[in-house]
C-alpha cells in the first residue's frame, strides 16, 4: 500500500482578529509537539459534523477566553508537509471581531497584537506570517478601491 495513502488531509480554521488599530493578535505555541515556541494565529480542526464558523467560534474561546461576534471567510491556504511538521492541512482564514479580553490557555505561552514590520521579526508556524501579509494585502486592495 501506498504511505500517501493512508495520510489524511486536516481541515482547520485560523482568526485573524485585527484591533482597533489593525495589529492582529498572535498566540506563543507552547506544549505542543508541533511547533514549540513558534507564533500562530488562534485556531484549529474542524472536528466532524462541525462547521467551519462552530470551530472558528469554539477554538478562539478556548485558546482566547473571547467570544466570537462575527467572522468573514477571507481565503484558504494549502498547508504541506514540510520540514517542521509532517501533517498536511487545509486552512480557512476568517477575519474575526470578538468581544472580551485575551486570557491564553495552556496551548500558548503569551499572546500579543502585531503589525507592519514586527511580523518579520517573529518565527512563524505553519506560514501564518504569509497568512497575515495577504490579510494585510487584502485590507490595502479594499481601501484603495
Amino acid at each position: 500500500m501506498d504511505k500517501l495513502a493512508i495520510k489524511k488531509v486536516h481541515l482547520a480554521v485560523r482568526a485573524i482578529i485585527p484591533d482597533s488599530h489593525g495589529k492582529i493578535l498572535i498566540l506563543k505555541r507552547a506544549n505542543t509537539s508541533y511547533c514549540n515556541g513558534f507564533w500562530n494565529l488562534p485556531g484549529g480542526k474542524v472536528g466532524f459534523c462541525e462547521t467551519a464558523v462552530q470551530a472558528l467560534a469554539k477554538e478562539i474561546s478556548e485558546e482566547t477566553s473571547l467570544v466570537l461576534e462575527n467572522s468573514v471567510f477571507l481565503f484558504y491556504m494549502d498547508n504541506l508537509p514540510n520540514e517542521n511538521t509532517d501533517l498536511h492541512f487545509v486552512t480557512l482564514f476568517f477575519q474575526c471581531k470578538c468581544s472580551e479580553d485575551v486570557k491564553v490557555n495552556d496551548e500558548s505561552s503569551e499572546y500579543k497584537w502585531i503589525g507592519g514590520e514586527e511580523i518579520k521579526l517573529l518565527d512563524f508556524a505553519f506560514d501564518h506570517d504569509k497568512a497575515i501579509l495577504n490579510y494585510n494585502n487584502l485590507r490595502l486592495q479594499k481601501s484603495s478601491q
